[in-house]
Order: C-alpha cells, then sequence, then structure tokens
C-alpha cells in the first residue's frame, strides 16, 4: 500500500495539474454522497478562531441565537431526506456542547435515526469521554470535528484551544466507535508545505469523511481580507494531495466551495472529490440542492 510521506507529496503537488489530477482520479468512485445540516445553535462563541463569524471577540453581523426545538431539528432532517442527503448533522457553536443541552442533543439524534435512510451526525465542540461515550450510547452514527489546519500553523488560527485538544476529541470518537469526519479550511495563510501537511495528519488520524472548506472571508473578522491566500488552481492541487494521500476516506465539498468555478467544481468532482454537503452551511450560503443533483447525474455519478 502506498504510504506517502511529505517530500513525496510535495513533488506531486507541484506536477502538472492536469497530470496531478490524473493520478487522483485513480483513488476514485463512482459515487458521490450528500450530507446536509441544520445550524442548532448559533453565536457567542467563546473561542478566538480568526475565520469565525460566531466568536464573541469579533463584532460580525450575524444573529446569535440558543438550541433550536427538536420539532425544528425534526422537519431540517426531513427536508434534508428529500434533497437526497443520506446523512444529517446537528452543528452548535462553542468549544464544547453545554451540558445545560446535552441531553437535548442526545433526544434530536434518537430523533433523526429514526427517520430512516438518514444517519445521523454532529458537530458540538470538543468533547470529554464522558459526552463522547452518552453520544455512542445514543445510535450517533458520526462525529464531525475538524483539525482546520496544519497542527504547525494552527497558533496563527486560534489561541483559545490547542490542535491537540482538537486531534484528542477525534481518537475519543474513534474509542467509541462512531464514524469520524474531520477536515480543513483552506486559504487561512497557511503555506503549501503545511497544506501537504495536513493531508498527512489526517492520513495518521483516518477519518471517513473528510469536510473541505475554502475559507469565505467574512467582514470584522481577523482573516477578513484573505481572499488572496489562495487560488483555484491550489485548491484543485490540494484537494488533488488530500485525496492521494487518504484514497480511504471520502473527500467532501463544504463552506467555500463556490470560490470554485462551476466549471473547476466539476473537474473536482471527477478527479478528487467524492462527496457534497447540500444546502447552506452554518453562516454562509450554499446552492441549491437540486441544482447539486443534477450536476452530479450529468457527470455520471450516482448519489448515495
Amino acid at each position: 500500500m502506498f504510504t506517502p510521506d511529505k517530500n513525496t507529496l510535495l513533488n506531486l503537488y507541484n506536477l502538472d495539474l492536469h497530470e496531478l489530477l490524473e493520478i487522483s482520479s485513480k483513488y476514485m468512485s463512482n459515487e458521490v454522497s450528500f450530507c446536509s445540516l441544520i445550524n442548532a445553535r448559533n453565536g457567542r462563541c467563546s473561542q478566538n478562531c480568526k475565520y469565525c463569524a460566531q466568536s464573541s471577540f469579533y463584532r460580525t453581523d450575524i444573529e446569535s441565537y440558543p438550541l433550536v426545538s427538536i420539532r425544528e431539528v425534526q422537519k431540517a432532517a426531513y427536508d434534508a431526506k428529500s434533497n437526497h442527503a443520506s446523512r444529517f448533522a446537528i452543528v452548535t457553536s462553542g468549544k464544547t456542547p453545554d451540558e445545560s443541552d446535552f441531553s437535548t442533543m442526545l433526544d434530536m439524534i434518537k430523533v433523526i435515526n429514526k427517520i430512516g435512510e438518514l444517519k445521523s451526525c454532529a458537530s458540538i465542540g470538543i468533547l470529554n469521554e464522558d459526552q463522547a461515550k452518552a453520544l455512542a450510547e445514543a445510535g450517533l452514527v458520526r462525529f464531525h470535528h475538524n483539525i482546520n489546519t496544519a497542527r504547525s500553523y494552527y497558533p496563527e488560527v486560534c489561541t483559545t484551544h490547542s490542535w491537540d485538544e482538537r486531534y484528542n476529541t477525534c481518537k475519543l470518537v474513534k474509542k467509541f466507535g462512531m464514524e469520524l469526519c474531520c477536515g480543513v479550511i483552506l486559504g487561512m495563510g497557511e503555506s503549501v508545505e503545511q497544506r501537504v501537511e495536513m493531508a498527512l495528519e489526517l492520513a495518521e488520524i483516518g477519518p471517513e469523511s473528510i469536510p473541505v472548506n475554502i475559507l469565505m472571508p467574512i467582514p470584522q473578522t481577523p482573516f477578513e481580507n484573505y481572499f488572496d491566500k489562495i487560488d483555484e488552481e491550489n485548491i484543485l492541487r490540494t484537494l488533488a494531495v488530500f485525496k492521494i494521500a487518504n484514497p480511504k476516506s471520502v473527500l467532501r465539498f463544504c463552506g467555500g466551495r463556490m470560490r470554485l468555478s462551476p466549471e473547476n467544481q466539476e473537474l473536482a468532482l471527477k478527479t478528487c472529490v467524492e462527496g457534497m454537503m447540500v444546502g447552506n452551511y452554518l453562516t454562509t450560503i450554499g446552492k441549491d440542492p437540486v441544482e447539486d443533483y443534477n450536476t452530479v447525474k450529468s457527470l455520471g455519478k450516482v448519489v448515495i
């Protein structure tokens, strides 16, 4: 089995783009999986992640609200299923699950699981062992928790918690038998070498799904002027290297994919991306799920 090292991946990254994408396409299936989410609690986060509209450190123009009702989650889950999503996530702001809300979150997971043909996911922050165990016992199928960027670059993105805290949560998820969705945000000022580091760190973690976000700079955050930190070609190069380094993981388009032209989104779906978050994201707008479905079908892919 091919086990890449940093120098190998750097050499691949710098190949002719067509040649690189041809290599990554060898690791592709003909399936594309759709997932969706509900932003179940928004804003007032105690962490200072420099990309995030929900941080209480920055005066962004977003609506803050407490945990939504179980009925709202149920309705959103049915809507996601009607849009061909096979997975549905509850997502909440904050460093860790709020203990006053945690039992309600467990009930939300059980409601999603009862819908049928829809697998439950959650993205609710850094976990301790008891919380991870409770989520597994509630029947949570997949937990989402990004590393966001390379370990070496993390202090440039956030200082109120560490990369290792995120990594430890990923280990807990696996310890208790849940699937793991763990990815990154590209375009936050990281170097090419650090993009390769991310690919290798993800390979060590071994998530079933790797969501790839592309920074959408938010006004009033420290990264508000970071549009020029990555271009379309380097997004494609990074996606290809991620797929080569993580052949068994589903590489998934998430927030910010609209920074790629429609043509390059389709090129990625042909050569390195096998999953999509459909509908809207946390604080940004996505594409119409019908449009995504039609695009995937037009490429001869099977939606799962």
